[in-house]
């Protein structure tokens, strides 16, 4: 080990990590290598004990309610339990009143509504995509999805179905006369869009012209006024294209010579360096840092294989838009990028202290990721992500105000270092721990000069509600926590304080992830609900479904529910007390068929995701479950999993026996699901690989976890694979 770190300020630094700072992060920043490095040493030795004591403090919380409710099993009663959660320092007292005071925020953070997109920042293609993502092709998203039904003559196929694009033509138009309506007639019977001086003019089938009903909805255009290119126009602050080309294979066969309606989409994207990426080592990080230097240098490129011919994919420019007095307006050409470190429990041999010891790993996300972003506020690259000024990160995991507020402290070391005035590292609050939930007006207000949005985390929030109260009873079964008590009061409860708090038009309020990427016909149906919740961003799995879910910002005026849910008028404000009711099960009602499928649901579910984790090194998969259906996971949805199991382990509801039966079955299953991808590894019927360990210590040690956390178990075994691989000769596939 000693040959790969060197002396570094009293550090022992990765080479690799070192070379890649001073080589390629630093230069152009204005920031030395001396200061860089001096300043990362400060801060771990002042910061990293007291990430120790909150861990602690953590563990000393969890150890009280273990034993709380091992002796008053079932049900806690609502005021003694609150007695004691106050007593033990998990409920903090509300403050009074809070108020976000955050500045140089990017309008589409603080007061565009629309899809966020989250990407393994380790995959250079998906990061070019989503980064790209700002602007998507509502024709391609609705033809190459079940969006329309293959029904009736619509299927698809691998030519082109005429009346498949018709269909989606038609929805098109339906969509434009619902959005932006003419002022008289209908989208539907236009041959011809021009633009002048008065803004959009549209002919019509009868010879008779039409102009829009708001005729503030029109930006501009691209090309000669009299036939241009594309047309521009605005509605709830998400730009939608017309594009006009009577050459073009649709476009010839469209009265209007229309060829496509392409929306603006993505508006922010997150970088992800946590949950859906497996980093276990210095090189895994070096990789993660290097691409998203590359996103804030606008550098970053990524090889594709198109119609048997390789591309280069980079990322896309600005759009400029002629206006109607003849000058210009520029557009975004990509999502403003967040970049999500992880949280304070980890720690990362790519830099040692003084003692040898690993440092926490959040403190170097927070001081590396930020130097990539001052690329973004100096040099030739300024603006291109944030036009205000701002680094957007995003902490996840935290466990109530005093956690959050050693985030603040973090942000405000890595500024001094970098030399960035104060609040220019901006904070994205993943609520997605119960102590943050039950606290977060606190939370807020204990970052509220730097806060930008406050997220709901449903998929680590049932993880983190089910270890928390994991010895009052056996839980729910999965499928009913959707509808538990908490976590409605959950969803509702966040909007209510982000609204009370002031983070409307000043900050996101974010919703979780549509776990589904093929199933656009539910999202189109279901998603729609929260923007209606009053959330001005939520989670899309990929570009395509962040074209189809712009749909629904149109559909609801978000500014104007948020206002009609603070009012009261929309409905009653949630309550903290609903927030603490466990979401305990009656197991006398389950039949052991009903038992063995919810062992088999969760164990066929992490299998499916560890094995690729831990063997191939990826931290997001669709994985298909035991109905077929592909499913996004990631180390929330294996939290819930292996947490779930672990808990009817501990009551009983299930034996180690059936545990042990149930791996080795669903083994078999996901070794089934697999047989198409030449790098995957049949985990049967020998079940004694890397990846069959880590999910059986999951789930019989899951109660080991802290806070059911998966990340450890999973970074041991991965250092296995890739340990045993390299014994045997065999080089590490990239992503």
């Amino acid at each position: 080990m000693g040959a790969d770190y060197v002396d570094v300020a009293g550090m022992r630094v990765s080479a690799p990590l070192r070379a890649f700072v001073e080589d390629e992060a630093l230069p152009g920043t204005g920031v030395t290598p001396e200061a860089f490095w001096s300043g990362l040493a400060a801060a771990v030795a002042t910061l990293a004990p007291r990430i120790e004591a909150a861990l602690a403090e953590r563990a000393r919380i969890q150890a009280v309610l273990d034993d709380y409710h091992r002796a008053h099993p079932g049900q806690p009663d609502p005021a003694a339990y609150q007695v004691l959660l106050r007593e033990v320092g998990y409920l903090v007292d509300e403050p009074d009143v809070v108020s976000l005071t955050t500045t140089a925020v990017d309008p589409e953070v603080a007061t565009v509504a629309g899809p966020q997109l989250v990407v393994p920042v380790t995959n250079a293609r998906f990061a070019v995509n989503a980064a790209n993502a700002r602007w998507g092709s509502l024709y391609d998203a609705l033809y190459g999805t079940d969006a329309i039904p293959e029904a009736d003559g619509c299927e698809r196929g691998a030519a082109y179905n005429p009346r498949r694009g018709a269909a989606v033509v038609a929805f098109g138009r339906q969509f434009l006369d619902e959005t932006f309506p003419l002022s008289a007639g209908s989208h539907r019977e236009v041959v011809w869009y021009a633009a002048d001086g008065a803004g959009l003019l549209a002919r019509l089938t009868d010879g008779s012209t039409a102009r829009l009903a708001e005729p503030s909805a029109f930006v501009g255009s691209v090309g000669e006024p009299a036939a241009p290119q594309r047309v521009v126009l605005v509605h709830h602050g998400l730009h939608v294209e017309i594009h006009l080309d009577r050459t073009h294979p649709i476009g010839a066969t469209d009265p209007a010579g229309v060829a496509d309606l392409v929306l603006e989409s993505a508006v922010t994207t997150i970088a992800d360096c946590e949950d859906s990426v497996a980093t276990v080592d210095p090189a895994d990080k070096i990789g993660a840092y290097r691409n998203w230097l590359g996103l804030m240098t606008g550098t970053l490129t990524a090889p594709v294989v198109k119609d048997g011919r390789t591309v280069t994919r980079a990322l896309a420019p600005d759009r400029v838009v002629r206006t109607v007095d003849g000058g210009s307006v520029r557009l975004p050409g990509r999502s403003v990028l967040f970049v999500r470190t992880v949280g304070h429990h980890l720690s990362t041999d790519a830099v040692l202290d003084a003692s040898g010891a690993p440092i926490p790993e959040g403190i170097l996300d927070a001081f590396v990721t930020a130097l990539a972003g001052v690329h973004d506020l100096r040099g030739p690259a300024a603006g291109a992500n944030s036009r205000t000024g701002s680094i957007y990160l995003v902490k996840p995991k935290q466990h109530g105000p005093a956690e959050v507020a050693l985030t603040c402290e973090l942000f405000a070391a890595v500024e001094r270092v970098l030399g960035l005035p104060t609040g220019t590292v901006k904070l994205g609050l993943m609520d997605e721990e119960r102590r943050t939930s039950v606290n977060l007006a606190a939370c807020i207000a204990v970052a509220a000069d730097r806060l930008v949005f406050v997220n709901t985390g449903f998929l680590d929030r049932t993880g983190d509600e089910i270890r928390t109260s994991t010895y009052a009873g056996p839980m729910v079964r999965k499928g009913d926590m959707k509808r538990a008590t908490w976590l409605a009061a959950y969803e509702d409860w966040n909007v209510d304080v982000a609204l009370a708090c002031g983070l409307a038009g000043r900050a996101q309020i974010g919703k979780g992830m549509w776990a589904a990427p093929d199933s656009m016909a539910a999202m189109l149906v279901e998603k729609v609900t929260h923007p209606l919740a009053g959330a001005s961003t939520a989670w899309v799995p990929s570009p395509t479904a962040a074209t189809l879910h712009a749909l629904h910002y149109h559909q609801v005026d978000v500014a104007a529910r948020q206002r009609a849910l603070a009012s009261g008028e929309a409905r009653a404000r949630a309550r903290r007390e609903d927030l603490l009711v466990v979401p305990l099960g009656e197991p006398g009602d389950w039949s052991a068929q009903q038992r063995r499928h919810e062992l088999d649901l969760n164990l066929q579910s992490a299998l499916g995701y560890v094995v690729r984790w831990v063997d191939q090194g990826v931290g997001c998969s669709k994985v298909p479950d035991l109905g077929g259906t592909a499913l996004m996971e990631d180390r929330a949805t294996c939290r819930i999993s292996s947490q779930h199991v672990a808990n009817w382990l501990l009551h009983g509801v299930v034996s180690p026996e059936q545990v042990e039966a149930g791996l080795r079955r669903m083994a078999a299953v996901v070794d089934g699901q697999n047989a198409g991808d030449p790098a995957y590894r049949p985990m049967a019927p020998a079940c004694d690989g890397p990846a069959f360990a880590a999910v059986r210590e999951l789930v019989v040690d899951g109660l080991g976890q802290p806070q059911g956390y998966t990340e450890f178990v999973l970074a041991h075994w991965r250092r296995a694979a890739k340990t045993r691989r390299a014994g045997l000769g065999s080089s590490e596939q990239t992503l």
